[in-house]
């Protein structure tokens, strides 16, 4: 009777303190964050395949795939160097996939996957691979080192499981309704995997995938939404845990009109695969990736940007390059980025916007670097200056079609100069410094 009363009294304390949290405080560091580091690293780096879509799509038999973690050695990784590029990219978080779609966890689990097998052993690089070793846990102590916020991947479907119901495209190994056993055994398994990288690396964020094959009911999500949050009320969960979402999170493509979501999150790749492929070429520039991240901040989101580390742990030359120069881009305009919130939109200026948090500053990204006369419409307040972000040079602006008697503002129009030693190799921002705090017109003009 003590034990059952002492349960309920964990509950009743746990939900309290979750409640205790509210959703704007513990989002407070996300929507300042701006930018994440995603890492994609598992075996399907070894051959340089798709990330356990390989043998989803028959792209390569299921043996085949698999046998790549026997090759596995990761003798090249040092985490602590991979937390210092991230620090430098000026990112303020990172993602690491702690276990794919394909099951190969990156911990030591002691989860087996099969408990009718004699001596079933983990499905993870530490036992199953070359490389006998956790190699989550020491990136997550150079994380923290670094000061930078944790977040774990986890897929919560799993294909290698043999109590999980699918398996590739065009096949499926029972149903639910018909087996109930075995899926109430795989969701033991999960909460086991789940307890373990909750208990022994506390994520400041949980970033989910493979929700969409099944319910929140089949997933139990309430119940992992509810085990997770007890452990830290302060956690954060993205949108792929059907119903326990804190943030939308749109894949690769930029979306046209802003998620619902108050925050949210694009998920870019640095060139056409998540995961380390020898063939792929197709390399984001840093210009292109710095376009794509001021238009995220404009719209009010964050960018994870994805990098795929080689089997040996070496972070491809490609993607330590396009880190570096958006870490110096990033230095040179930081209080644009990471000290705003989304800007004025597209009918006052024709490129992305910021705006600092007292609404004095405003911040213009130049797209393909524009020169002036650049037009912005709608602002009502005096301005004072005008300056080249990280040079300090300001520069001349007028105000024209402004009617004395009339209430409606004129056209600010700035005279950016032509002089590649004031514009930035890669984009240009201008700050604006208003008398007040923003004031817009959007009206259909006239007297």
């Amino acid at each position: 009777m003590m034990k059952r009363v002492f349960i309920l009294f964990f509950v009743f304390v746990s939900s309290v303190s979750q409640a205790q949290v509210s959703q704007s405080d513990k989002m407070q560091w996300f929507g300042d964050a701006k930018l994440g580091i995603f890492i994609h690293w598992g075996i399907y780096s070894v051959d340089g395949t798709d990330e356990s879509w390989a043998f989803y799509n028959k792209k390569v038999p299921y043996p085949v795939y698999m046998s790549q973690l026997n090759r596995w050695s990761a003798e090249n990784y040092h985490p602590e160097e991979w937390a210092r590029l991230i620090k430098k990219s000026g990112a303020r978080y990172t993602v690491l996939t702690s276990k794919h779609h394909d099951g190969v966890a990156l911990w030591d689990t002691k989860a087996v996957p099969s408990s009718k097998k004699r001596n079933a052993a983990p499905l993870s690089a530490a036992v199953r691979a070359p490389a006998k070793r956790d190699l989550f846990t020491p990136f997550a102590e150079a994380v923290r080192k670094e000061g930078l916020k944790l977040g774990v991947y986890y897929s919560i479907l799993d294909w290698s499981h043999p109590d999980y119901p699918g398996f590739r495209k065009d096949s499926t190994r029972y149903e639910i309704k018909k087996e109930p056993e075995r899926w109430e055994n795989f969701c033991r398994f999960n909460q086991t995997q789940l307890s373990e990288l909750m208990v022994q690396q506390n994520p400041d964020l949980w970033w989910f995938d493979g929700g969409w094959e099944h319910s929140a009911e089949e997933w139990k999500a309430v119940e992992l939404g509810n085990m997770l949050r007890n452990q830290n009320p302060n956690v954060i969960i993205n949108g792929r845990l059907p119903g326990q979402g804190d943030y939308d999170t749109p894949e690769q493509n930029f979306p046209i009109e802003r998620p619902k979501e108050k925050y949210w999150e694009l998920c870019l790749t640095t060139n056409d695969n998540w995961g380390f492929q020898f063939q792929d070429k197709n390399w984001k520039t840093p210009k292109e990736i710095v376009t794509i991240f001021a238009d995220v901040v404009a719209n009010g989101g964050n960018l994870l940007l994805d990098i795929g580390p080689m089997a040996d742990g070496k972070i491809p030359a490609e993607q330590v390059r396009i880190l570096e120069e958006l870490g110096r881009w990033n230095h040179k305009h930081e209080e644009a980025i990471f000290n705003s919130v989304g800007g004025i939109g597209a009918g006052h200026f024709y490129g992305p916007s910021t705006l600092s948090k007292d609404s004095i500053n405003l911040y213009l990204f130049l797209p393909g670097n524009a020169t002036g006369p650049i037009e912005v419409k709608g602002i009502k307040n005096q301005v004072l200056k005008v300056e080249i972000l990280g040079t300090a040079t300001n520069v001349p602006f007028k105000v024209v079609g402004k009617i004395s008697w009339s209430d409606k503002p004129g056209l600010l129009f700035i005279d950016v100069p032509n002089d590649p030693q004031l514009l930035d190799p890669v984009m240009t921002v201008l700050k604006v410094t208003l008398k007040d705090p923003l004031k817009l017109y959007s009206g259909t003009g006239g007297l």
